[in-house]
């Protein structure tokens, strides 16, 4: 009886942390997963999830255009579907694609089936849309509990989460400077920032980028790729 009690006892401190772990930026079960650079190089790299959506992606694109910044797009297989030309027209301007899941689904406990069609058809649908470089996989809510992170490894695949993430840590009601602020005051070099400006709800986060991007080069820093950001043989 006393066993009893004391595994009922366990079970939820052992259920939060699982649940804890499911999230965590910097580590998982299996396979690489990065978060941020260790560098003193002062780059940092811009990254976006969601979309492409056919309200948001040319503003988002023109803003980099205008700052001369190329940035990380982590798309949903169904958004690709659905914005075929949108997701060619981030290709066209020179920009990196990663892979943010099929359907969007939280990617915990989830059979092998679900997720080899949730990363396989999201990668064929970036491979359609023209882009060529190697593929990260960002986890939706940043979910990765158990078969995902054991296939993006047999894949070869490496997780990127971040390390900065203004408009999700920060009230979505957060005005663009309190999210540049935060932004620009928590990088740090081998950043990975995390913005949100798919969506008529993140308009602020969309007002945020150009603030972001001048605060943080007035500091001296260089937006890269992800795929930079990790290939990087010259880092100090």
């Amino acid at each position: 009886m006393k066993r009893i009690v004391f595994a009922l006892l366990c079970l939820p401190i052992l259920l939060f942390g699982t649940w804890k772990y499911s999230k965590s930026e910097s580590s998982q079960l299996f396979g690489k997963i990065v978060n941020r650079v260790e560098t003193t190089k002062k780059v940092v790299a811009l990254t976006f999830d969601d979309g492409p959506t056919s309200e948001y992606t040319k503003e988002i694109l023109n803003i980099l255009e205008s700052s001369g910044v190329k940035a990380t797009f982590f798309l949903v297989g169904t958004d690709i579907q659905s914005n075929p030309v949108e997701a060619q027209s981030i290709v066209a301007a020179g920009h990196e694609l990663g892979n943010h899941s099929f359907t969007h689904a939280r990617m915990l406990l989830k059979g092998f089936d679900f997720v080899k069609t949730e990363i396989d058809e999201t990668n064929k649908l970036i491979r359609k849309a023209g882009y060529t470089g190697k593929i990260h996989f960002r986890p939706p809510y940043g979910k990765k509990l158990f078969v995902l992170p054991y296939y993006l490894d047999s894949q070869n695949i490496t997780s990127v989460t971040w390390d900065v993430a203004p408009d999700s840590v920060l009230p979505l009601e957060s005005s663009p400077e309190k999210l540049a602020q935060y932004a620009i005051s928590n990088a740090k070099p081998g950043s990975v920032i995390l913005m949100h400006v798919m969506f008529k709800s993140r308009r602020n986060s969309m007002a945020a980028v150009p603030k972001i991007i001048s605060g943080l080069k007035e500091k001296g820093y260089e937006f890269v790729t992800v795929s930079r950001l990790l290939s990087d043989t010259n880092r100090s």
